[in-house]
């Protein structure tokens, strides 16, 4: 599971990540609300926990920004206002769950698990993802395309495993780069076009149609209906 923690307590920051990343999470942070808010728009993130007082941009307002995008994201708001008005505040604004400050790491690590489970994808814990013909058998890690067994590597893999959690959505090159590579600082952008170019091949080797549009000027978007025109 992805999380994103934005808190501008350096140290604070430094120990919930690093309780976070015990409990097996991939955690990526940011010190201000500007910053976290552009990375919680990028889409890749399972759950957020985001602090109420922030620079830039505060805790209610990412809040509201990430629902306005109608991303899947949790939201869970740290705060140390523990009124009843506050924390109805809070969730008016979007959060999906509130913790007051100071707080254990074994209730913070309990609400991220629980959030995690209520807000991930509704096929996510399902044995496979299925679009159409396209099938992805995520105990196997198999995939074909009606009865035609797909040949994928590990990036394509992943590049249309992202493409099938979000079909019918237009998702940057910089979203896909993201889930894909992970944050490999060594990866350019025009590997996505590349790879890309790889999966089509494969996806339609047997005349098949094309099931991936290109946004022009984006990225690119699996098709609701992959199996038409």
């Amino acid at each position: 599971m992805r999380v994103l923690l934005i808190e501008d307590d350096v140290r604070l920051t430094r120990l919930v990540a690093r309780v976070l990343a015990e409990e097996g999470y991939a955690v990526d942070t940011a010190h201000d609300g500007g910053v976290g808010l552009e990375l919680a728009l990028r889409g890749v993130y399972d759950v957020a926990v985001v602090d109420w007082m922030l620079p830039v941009r505060d805790g209610p307002s990412i809040c509201r920004a990430v629902r306005a995008a109608r991303l899947p994201t949790a939201l869970l708001l740290l705060t140390a206002r523990g009124e009843v008005e506050d924390r109805v505040a809070g969730l008016d604004n979007g959060a999906d769950d509130y913790l007051v400050k100071p707080f254990a790491f074994d209730e913070l690590l309990a609400r991220v698990r629980a959030l995690g489970r209520r807000f991930q994808i509704a096929a996510a814990d399902a044995s496979e993802l299925r679009l159409g013909e396209l099938v992805l058998d995520l105990r196997a890690h198999s995939a074909r395309r009606g009865l035609r067994p797909l040949q994928l590597t590990s990036t394509e893999w992943a590049l249309l495993e992202f493409l099938m959690r979000h079909p019918g959505r237009a998702l940057t090159r910089q979203q896909i780069l993201d889930y894909v590579w992970s944050y490999d600082s060594a990866v350019l952008p025009t590997q996505v076009d590349v790879y890309v170019s790889y999966l089509r091949r494969k996806l339609s080797a047997k005349g098949e149609v094309d099931p991936i549009e290109t946004v022009r000027g984006l990225g690119y978007r699996l098709r609701l209906a992959p199996d038409h025109a």
